[in-house]
């Protein structure tokens, strides 16, 4: 996989109109995410858009309810023939198994490839003292999302997403061939927003990561694809 191939670019855009004008400024991003916002907006036309680019896709929707439910939902958006897509580790392990399950017999009746489902632990705009005082979690925030993912990597799932503060933790304990997600990826010089566990681009993948989702600091420079070519190239050398 080459460096370029390993960023993710977040569309997370109000609408459409400004989706497509982001695509067309960075016609070398190779993997793009989908969230909520977009998603809720558009439906499954911006997905439809994507792959007419032959973009590859990540739909971060990160489904968190019964097992029933979650299985519902990953088997729809399996048939949208998405690279990834998430779900909350927090959910159990029975909702895991039956969103895995649901995912793969989905796929397997379409003829297509499941999309690889992978598991949020904590998300990266939580310190460690909001999850101890907000969310009542008295675990260390590194030990319990741990404790996340072997639980995703126990119920099947292909990886989770993670902060690439807890890369190296999550890599020793799950593998070489267990797929890490990080968000919170921001290159040095710029801030940090609501992202509260980040590192550097080169950090995050010595620190083990798979995949850097790099949004703001692409997305709403003057020269979005003169940034990413910054990256790329930090990352390649």
């Amino acid at each position: 996989m080459t460096p370029a191939e390993r960023i993710i670019v977040p569309l997370d855009l109000p609408d459409e109109t400004t989706a497509i004008t982001l695509l067309d400024r960075l016609p070398e991003v190779q993997f793009w995410k989908v969230g909520l916002e977009l998603f809720v907006a558009t439906g499954g036309r911006i997905l439809e858009l994507l792959k007419a680019r032959q973009k590859r896709i990540f739909l971060d929707l990160k489904f968190h309810d019964i097992p029933n439910t979650m299985a519902g939902a990953c088997r729809s958006a399996t048939r949208y023939g998405v690279d990834l897509l998430t779900v909350h580790a927090a959910a159990g392990q029975a909702a895991l198994q039956a969103a895995q399950a649901a995912a793969q017999a989905e796929a397997e009746a379409m003829g297509i490839t499941p999309p690889r489902l992978i598991a949020v632990t904590i998300l990266t705009s939580l310190s460690p003292t909001a999850l101890t005082t907000e969310l009542q979690v008295a675990t260390p925030l590194p030990d319990y999302a741990c404790h996340l993912a072997k639980l995703a990597q126990q119920s099947g799932l292909s990886g989770v997403v993670c902060s690439p503060q807890e890369a190296t933790q999550l890599r020793q304990t799950c593998g070489d061939r267990f797929l890490l997600v990080c968000p919170g990826v921001r290159p040095s010089g710029t801030a940090t927003g609501d992202q509260q566990r980040s590192m550097t681009p080169t950090a995050a993948r010595q620190a083990g990561a798979d995949y850097l989702v790099i949004g703001r600091p692409i997305t709403t420079a003057p020269d979005p694809a003169a940034v990413f070519a910054q990256i790329v190239a930090e990352l390649t050398s």
